[in-house]
């Protein structure tokens, strides 16, 4: 077992890898930069390592800057988190050149799924299911055209080598494609300098359903079990919970051995998710597989039992995996919700501020916050505006829904505006109440989910209360310092 890494990552994902590789005994090293100087995470890790400026093309994402402060530290791996560098094959191999290893999957499984176009023909070959669709090298528009024409509409346009939704467009008649076509390739040319398009046919009503595989070195595969992630907006995940609403047993056995398939195809080793879209009838066909750990592992943590980020730390130092599938089980139900600085009524824009007031609900065995930041960071315009994610879990979906919406509603933030209010309201909303969810869920609800301001003064109350609370407390903590009188001559004197 490793006895030092380095954390090529910051905010919630670093704090989360460093808790547990302090309970294994692992000494941790953080990297930031000027925005992050003083950050939740370069505290709590052993040693921290400047790495250059706020924007992370000059600090997170510049492999070099790592791989010296890890070799300048003596750690022996690096984990990438998620996002930055965690699916860069060049940092991969940059990480074997220099004698460190990657706490993830070799470098080929990380190329063989950087392509959506590459990984569904692999995924073919496996006997892996796949929406109907093309995913040839001729990129001629007809040719194209002509392969949506023989599916039949609605289809989808996505670009090759996206992702978040870039380069993505739905088409439901032949007279909209040609106009569809060319917006899809210049957004996928801006964001990926890659225009090459794939299409499938577009499922309607489907659900997003992901599942978390694990492979060692030593032939082991195991899968743990599935997630929902179908209620999106703009193709981001908003509430995550597993197990999925409505999943029978014999259909998770399925997906979950086909999961396996797909990972053993491109012999893997780590942490995946293998993401599945689900129809009405039950049947589901791949999308794609995210060769890193995902932001929402935490619920399959909680009704597993099990710390996937122990698990990765010890695969990637050559252990077997840790259990075998018969003796994985599911306990109980979990929600996910991303706290995000971030404007609902103004088509979520992200917001940048202080937080003067961060008081999450008190966790316990139910609840679970991770997060990056305290009360009095700020929330810049460098990174992912995410503030937390708060995990619930309870004996079933009942309860444990009841638990998210009690916990959302004594989460406290104060100083700028964030997605609180949203999530409450969605998660009291009656289908999701129900189970009743899809990828177009917060659109179809939408009415529902913003009418009810009512709900929005009764969280904004206790807030402002609270705010007010602490002002007058710092006040009269300043009035009752011995310096004060002092501090306010020299000022007078100045």
């Amino acid at each position: 077992m490793f006895t030092k890494i380095l954390i090529a990552n910051r905010g919630e994902i670093a704090c989360r890898i460093i808790k547990t590789a302090k309970a294994m005994g692992i000494a941790t090293v953080a990297v930031y930069s000027e925005t992050d100087r003083n950050a939740l995470h370069e505290q709590l890790a052993d040693e921290s390592v400047a790495i250059g400026p706020s924007p992370s093309n000059e600090s997170y994402l510049v492999s070099n800057k790592l791989i010296q402060a890890a070799l300048d530290t003596g750690a022996q791996a690096i984990h990438p988190g998620y996002g930055f560098l965690s699916e860069n094959a060049e940092f991969c191999r940059l990480c074997a050149a220099n004698n460190l290893v990657f706490i993830g999957p070799p470098v080929e499984a990380i190329l063989a799924m950087g392509s959506k176009s590459a990984a569904k023909t692999i995924m073919a070959d496996a006997g892996v299911p796949l929406v109907p669709g093309y995913h040839g090298d001729d990129q001629n528009p007809e040719i194209i055209k002509q392969a949506a024409n023989n599916m039949g509409y609605p289809v989808l346009l996505k670009a090759a080598a996206g992702g978040g939704g870039k380069g993505m467009r739905a088409v439901y008649a032949e007279g909209e494609f040609d106009e569809a076509l060319g917006a899809a390739k210049r957004e996928a040319l801006n964001s990926f300098n890659d225009d090459i398009m794939l299409v499938e046919k577009y499922l309607l009503k489907p659900r997003h359903v992901e599942i978390q595989v694990f492979c060692d070195s030593h032939g082991n595969a195991v899968y743990l079990f599935e997630r929902d992630c179908s209620v999106q907006r703009r193709h981001q995940k908003v509430i995550e919970e597993a197990p999925a609403p409505g999943m029978t047993d014999t259909l998770r056995q399925q997906m979950g051995e086909a999961a396996i398939k797909a990972a053993l195809a491109i012999n893997y080793e780590g942490a995946g998710t293998v993401e599945f879209l689900l129809d009405a009838q039950g049947e589901f066909f791949f999308m794609e597989m995210n060769t890193r750990l995902q932001v929402e592992h935490p619920v399959t943590e909680m009704i597993s039992g099990q710390d996937l980020v122990e698990w990765q730390l010890r695969v990637a130092s050559g252990e077997p995996l840790p259990c075998s599938q018969e003796q994985l089980t599911i306990n109980g139900h979990a929600f996910e919700a991303r706290i995000y600085a971030e404007d609902p009524d103004h088509d979520f824009l992200p917001v940048t501020g202080r937080l003067t007031v961060l008081q999450p609900p008190r966790e316990s065995a139910h609840v679970r916050v991770d997060t990056g930041v305290v009360e009095g960071d700020e929330v810049s315009i460098y990174y992912d505006p995410m503030i937390a994610k708060l995990i619930v879990w309870d004996t079933d979906r009942d309860r444990a829904l009841q638990r998210l919406t009690q916990a959302l509603s004594e989460y406290r933030i104060g100083g700028l505006t964030t997605n609180i209010g949203f999530l409450y309201n969605l998660a009291i909303s009656q289908a999701f109440q129900n189970g009743d969810v899809d990828t177009g869920y917060i659109e179809e609800h939408e009415a529902e989910i913003f009418r009810q301001r009512d709900r929005d003064i009764d969280y904004a109350a206790p807030l402002a209360a609270a705010a007010i609370f602490k002002l007058r407390e710092q006040q009269a903590q300043i009035q009752a310092s011995p310096f004060n009188g002092a501090q306010f001559t020299l000022a007078s004197v100045q």
